[in-house]
């Protein structure tokens, strides 16, 4: 892959394609990332390369692949966000923002850490789209390329795309992302399963094209006799789909329908039910298996005719029939409304069509616990659907499981508050009635009703469940505000913060920075319990204290230094010059006590430390040497690091078993092992350990090394990672 390949795409499909943007883009993502490597050994720019050049193959604008290329410089290297925007303007920012990792808040866990980030792009995305489709192409990269992490990495990346990534690629309509997302991360989840999936299929693959060809040679013959000019092929097979249809069904490989299938596409809506006509003319269709997705369109654009027909042989078959521009919708998805002709979505129905991603920043009004957010999106997107009328004919789309309450409360707030029963189809039905696809859904209300705490346990959307609670909040305010400040009070003298930072002031740009309008209602959610907890308040002062110190910092050289000696201890660290600084160890070179270090001022993260021969600080631009600071360990500090280690021995039994219990003897923490044999007979034994100091580190490679077989203990720096 080489910026040419990336160039050459772009103008397959745009031949006035501003190149400049994209090359300067590509030099600057290439001076950020000089020296740093991928887990494969590759340079590091190899990944955001890819990633532009999957954005190239969906016809994305030149907007989109420059910040493709750019979509990991803020997160992985010391380049900020202002010097992007001010190379390459406000909207390139605003979209590498949406998909750079949160790292300047301390996490209680890592899972919440992840939410938090999964949070953090969705609302860019509600945004701004286009956020989503960068972060797809980085994950698809990622995925083709996660042969290189450990196994226990392996898994715990696939198992979030098919969680996330895969469903919002089949919510966007983006097939072509979706499959390959699925059959890779199949690959890795179930590899025994996959390959056996894999070989199966391949061992019957000449048979089944002989079948195709024949249909395909009837069929094209049927449609030329009556006019209608086709083009008939056979429909390529994707992994995933086919094992969940066995999983979920308990079928057998042989009873799955679509293992066979055929897509028609021709030039207009008339020819599609046409050829409909003609298919079923000529083989007999099985009974509920056709779906018309042109007259009721699913909510991700996708548009077909979809049959089920007894073949030539006697084997049942689907058949696709579609449009090109249709054909080309359920390619593309999302992202064919982002043409480089557009610039922006022109569609007029495109807001309709995005209606569900509305809903997102509805959500983050009432959602302030990142879990529950991301359950929400799990929940009310990533579920299978039903589709209900209004009495007027109007589809709603709900998840399947959804009763009359969900139904009321997606109609309106008030409807759904006044909600004492139902009627489906004409008849009444209790409120936990499961609603059917097709159904008409009547609700009747009384405006003196209000909510039973017992449907919180009924309704299946969040949306509802939101609603509902906040209902029965407002019942409770007064008492959660007062309940909410003596909860904040009291963490904060446990984590002896300055009085002053819970001046009035202080807090009301907190609480505006979680999307509370009042101090007041940052009491009421402290009190309420449902999300927000004091400790995120108190890191948020912490943060908004340190950007003014910095920022009243850049008024001046950062070189003068209000006294020689050093501040107070933070992370084991002391800061020359400055006292109360946040301080974070880097984690691209890993620092150790004993360890040279440097101390690099960054944006509105406090200093963060490295190492003396790191490639972020040796590759550093020369007009930022001004922020390189002094550091020092602090000696008498009691901290702990994790740090991994490599051991390299001959092959044998009970290798990585002697190695443990040999650092396990130095009542050293172990918390990760893996193991693997590499060629001429060898083996590598990779540990992650706690340790408290550099002295620590080589008393347990000293101890590693002493183990029979072991040839060579190694520290590893982790100076490159896979992005994104």
């Amino acid at each position: 892959m080489t910026l040419e390949d990336l160039i050459k795409e772009v103008l397959s499909y745009h031949p006035n394609a501003d190149l400049a943007l994209i090359k300067d883009a590509y030099a600057f993502a290439s001076r950020a990332h000089e020296g740093q490597k991928r887990k494969s050994g590759e340079a590091f720019i190899i990944h955001p390369l890819a990633v532009a050049y999957i954005l190239a193959q969906l016809q994305l604008d030149v907007i989109t692949i420059a910040a493709g290329l750019l979509h990991d410089v803020v997160e992985d290297t010391t380049a900020t966000l202002e010097e992007l925007e001010n190379a390459f303007g406000q909207e390139i920012a605003l979209l590498v923002d949406g998909v750079t990792k949160l790292s300047r808040i301390e996490y209680k866990s890592k899972e919440e850490q992840q939410v938090e980030n999964l949070r953090k792009m969705f609302l860019a995305m509600a945004k701004d789209i286009r956020v989503i489709l960068i972060k797809l192409a980085d994950r698809l990269h990622n995925m083709r390329t996660l042969k290189h992490q450990d196994t226990h990495k392996q898994k715990e990346i696939a198992e979030e795309t098919l969680e996330i990534f895969a469903p919002l690629a089949h919510r966007l309509g983006i097939f072509r992302l979706k499959w390959e997302l699925e059959d890779l991360a199949l690959r890795f989840l179930a590899p025994d399963k996959y390959y056996e999936l894999v070989q199966s299929i391949s061992m019957k693959r000449q048979e089944r094209e002989a079948y195709i060809n024949e249909v395909i040679e009837i069929l094209q013959a049927k449609l030329n006799e009556i006019g209608i000019q086709a083009d008939i092929q056979g429909r390529p097979k994707h992994f995933y789909s086919i094992y969940n249809k066995m999983v979920k069904q308990g079928k057998e490989l042989s009873e799955i329908y679509d293992l066979i299938a055929v897509r028609v596409i021709v030039d207009s809506v008339k020819d599609c039910y046409g050829a409909l006509g003609i298919i079923h003319t000529l083989w007999k269709p099985i009974p509920g298996r056709f779906k018309d997705y042109i007259a009721m369109p699913k909510p991700n654009m996708y548009q077909s005719l979809h049959t089920t027909v007894i073949g030539p042989r006697g084997e049942p078959f689907e058949v696709q029939i579609r449009t090109w521009e249709m054909h080309r919708t359920s390619e593309y998805g999302i992202a064919a409304h982002w043409r480089y002709k557009e610039g922006k979505a022109g569609d007029k129905d495109f807001d309709q069509k995005l209606s569900w991603l509305r809903q997102l920043l509805e959500w983050q009004r009432d959602l302030r616990d990142a879990r529950e957010f991301v359950d929400t999106l799990k929940t009310d997107l990533f579920s299978d659907r039903v589709y209900v009328f209004t009495p007027k004919g109007d589809v709603v789309e709900l998840p399947v499981g959804s009763v009359p309450i969900d139904f009321a409360y997606r109609v309106h707030t008030a409807v759904g508050h006044n909600c004492v029963g139902a009627k489906v189809n004409g008849r009444i039905v209790p409120l936990d009635y499961q609603l059917k696809t097709g159904d008409i859904i009547e609700i009747l209300t009384s405006k003196s009703s209000g909510p039973s705490r017992d449907w919180l346990k009924i309704v299946q959307t969040s949306q509802a469940k939101n609603r509902i609670r906040q209902w029965f909040k407002k019942e409770t305010r007064d008492e959660n505000i007062i309940k909410g400040r003596e909860l904040l009070e009291k963490e904060a003298k446990k984590q002896n913060l300055e009085a002053e930072l819970l001046k009035q002031s202080h807090l009301l740009e907190v609480a505006k920075k979680f999307n509370i309008a009042t101090v007041e209602d940052l009491y009421a959610v402290l009190g309420d319990g449902a999300g927000l907890t004091p400790l995120q308040v108190i890191a948020k002062l912490r943060e908004n204290a340190l950007a003014k110190v910095e920022k009243e910092r850049g008024k001046v050289s950062v070189t003068v230094k209000p006294w020689n000696g050093y501040g107070k201890p933070s992370q084991g660290v002391r800061v020359k010059g400055i006292e109360n600084v946040m301080v974070r160890l880097s984690r691209c070179c890993n620092p150790l006590p004993g360890d040279p270090i440097v101390g690099y001022i960054t944006r509105g993260r406090g200093v963060s430390i490295h190492r003396e021969d790191c490639p972020n600080i040796i590759h550093h631009h020369k007009d930022e040497f001004e922020r390189i600071i002094e550091v020092a360990w602090d000696t008498e500090a009691e901290a702990i690091y994790q740090v991994q280690i490599e051991a390299v021995a001959v092959d044998r039994p009970r290798l990585a078993m002697d190695i443990i219990t040999t650092i396990a003897d130095t009542k050293t923490t172990i918390n990760a092992v893996n193991a693997r044999a590499t060629k001429n007979n060898l083996a590598t034994v990779d540990l992650k350990i706690e340790i408290k100091s550099l002295d620590h580190l080589h008393h347990i490679m000293e101890r590693i090394k002493k183990v029979k077989d072991v040839m060579e203990v190694k520290r590893i720096t982790p100076h490159g990672n896979m992005g994104g």
